[in-house]
C-alpha cells in the first residue's frame, strides 16, 4: 500500500482493527494473569517491567523513535511528569495483578467501567473542560453506582477506584506530557528499571522459589509479560493517530465488558447485588454518556442552514 491509499488521520475505519487488536488482548489479560496466580503479584508487576523495556527498545528502533525518546530523556520537565507518570502506571499495574490473581476480577472490570467517566471529572477539574447536562448526568448515574458498593461491596470497592482514579490520573499527566506513547512508555520503564532489578533479584534470592527461575514455564511467562505490555500498546497507538478519539473511546468499553463476562462465567465470581445494581447504573451512565457523544459528533457533521 502506498502512502497516499492510507487511511486518514481520525478516519473511523482505517484504525478499528488496531483499536479492536489493542482492546481484544487487554480484555483476554487475565486468562494470562491467572497462570501466574502463584507468584507474588509485586514479582509479577517487577518482571513485566524489566522485559518490557528491552522490547519497547526493539520496537523504537524499527519505528524509528530512539531520536523522541533520547530528546524527552534530556528534557527536565519531561522527566518530572514521566516520574509522576511512571508511578501511577507501576501502580495501577500492581493493583490489576493482585485483583486478577486474588479472585476480583468483577471488582477490576469496574475499575475500568470508572475510567472514562473519572477522565471526564478530571478533565473538568484540571484542564477547565466543561460536561454538557448530559455528561454531568452520566457522573452523577455513576457516582450513585459507586455509593451502592459502599453499602454491599466495600472490600473491593478500593480496587474499582485504585483502578480508574491511577489510570485516569496517568491519562492526564500522558496528556500533558510532550512525547509519543512508545517513547514515554520506555522512559517511564527506563526510570522504573533498576527498582524492578532490585525487586526481581530479592524474589530470585531469598523468595519461596515460586516465580522467575522455579520452572520453565513461570520463567516463560514471566519472559512473555514484557510483549503482554507494548504489543497492545503500540496497536492502540497506532489506532489513536488512524480514528477519531470518539469513536475511540467507545471502543474502549470492549476491554472491561470482556473482563467482566470472563469473571462472571470462566473464573465462576459471585456477582453481589451491590454490585450488579452497580454494573446496571455504570452501563446506564455509559450509555447516556455515549449518545452525548454521538449527539455532539452528528451536530459536528450537519452543515449550519442557509
Amino acid at each position: 500500500m502506498t502512502r497516499s491509499s492510507a487511511p486518514a488521520a481520525g478516519e473511523p475505519h482505517g484504525g478499528l482493527p488496531y483499536a479492536l487488536g489493542a482492546y481484544v488482548i487487554w480484555g483476554f489479560v487475565p486468562l494470562f494473569f491467572k497462570l501466574l496466580d502463584s507468584v507474588p503479584p509485586v514479582e509479577v508487576l517487577a518482571q513485566r517491567i524489566l522485559w518490557s523495556l528491552p522490547l519497547c527498545f526493539v520496537i523504537m528502533v524499527f519505528r524509528r523513535q530512539i531520536g523522541d525518546y533520547l530528546v524527552a530523556l534530556r528534557d527536565p520537565r519531561t522527566l518530572r511528569i514521566l516520574f509522576a507518570s511512571a508511578l501511577l502506571i507501576a501502580l495501577n499495574w500492581l493493583v490489576y495483578i493482585y485483583a486478577i490473581v486474588s479472585n476480583h476480577v468483577l471488582a477490576a472490570s469496574l475499575g475500568y467501567y470508572l475510567n472514562p467517566l473519572i477522565n471526564v471529572m478530571l478533565g473538568m477539574v484540571f484542564l477547565g473542560e466543561r460536561l454538557s447536562r448530559l455528561q454531568m448526568l452520566a457522573v452523577a448515574i455513576a457516582a450513585v453506582g459507586v455509593a451502592l458498593l459502599l453499602a454491599g461491596a466495600l472490600d473491593t470497592l478500593w480496587i474499582s477506584l485504585a483502578l480508574a482514579f491511577s489510570f485516569g490520573l496517568y491519562g492526564l499527566l500522558r496528556k500533558v506530557a510532550p512525547v509519543g506513547s512508545l517513547p514515554g512508555l520506555a522512559i517511564e520503564t527506563t526510570l522504573l528499571f533498576v527498582p524492578g532489578l532490585g525487586i526481581a533479584v530479592y524474589y530470585v534470592v531469598v523468595g519461596d522459589g515460586v516465580g522467575f527461575g522455579a520452572a520453565p514455564d513461570i520463567t516463560w511467562l514471566l519472559v512473555s509479560a514484557g510483549a503482554v505490555t507494548a504489543v497492545p500498546l503500540l496497536l492502540f497507538a497506532t489506532a489513536a493517530r488512524r480514528m477519531s478519539y470518539a469513536a475511540l473511546g467507545f471502543c474502549q468499553y470492549l476491554t472491561p465488558s470482556l473482563v467482566f463476562l470472563l469473571g462472571l462465567f470462566l473464573f465462576d465470581e459471585p456477582l453481589r447485588p451491590a454490585q450488579l445494581f452497580c454494573f446496571l447504573l455504570i452501563w446506564t451512565s455509559i450509555a447516556v454518556f455515549s449518545f452525548d457523544m454521538w449527539a455532539k459528533a452528528r451536530g459536528a457533521r450537519v452543515p449550519p442552514a442557509p
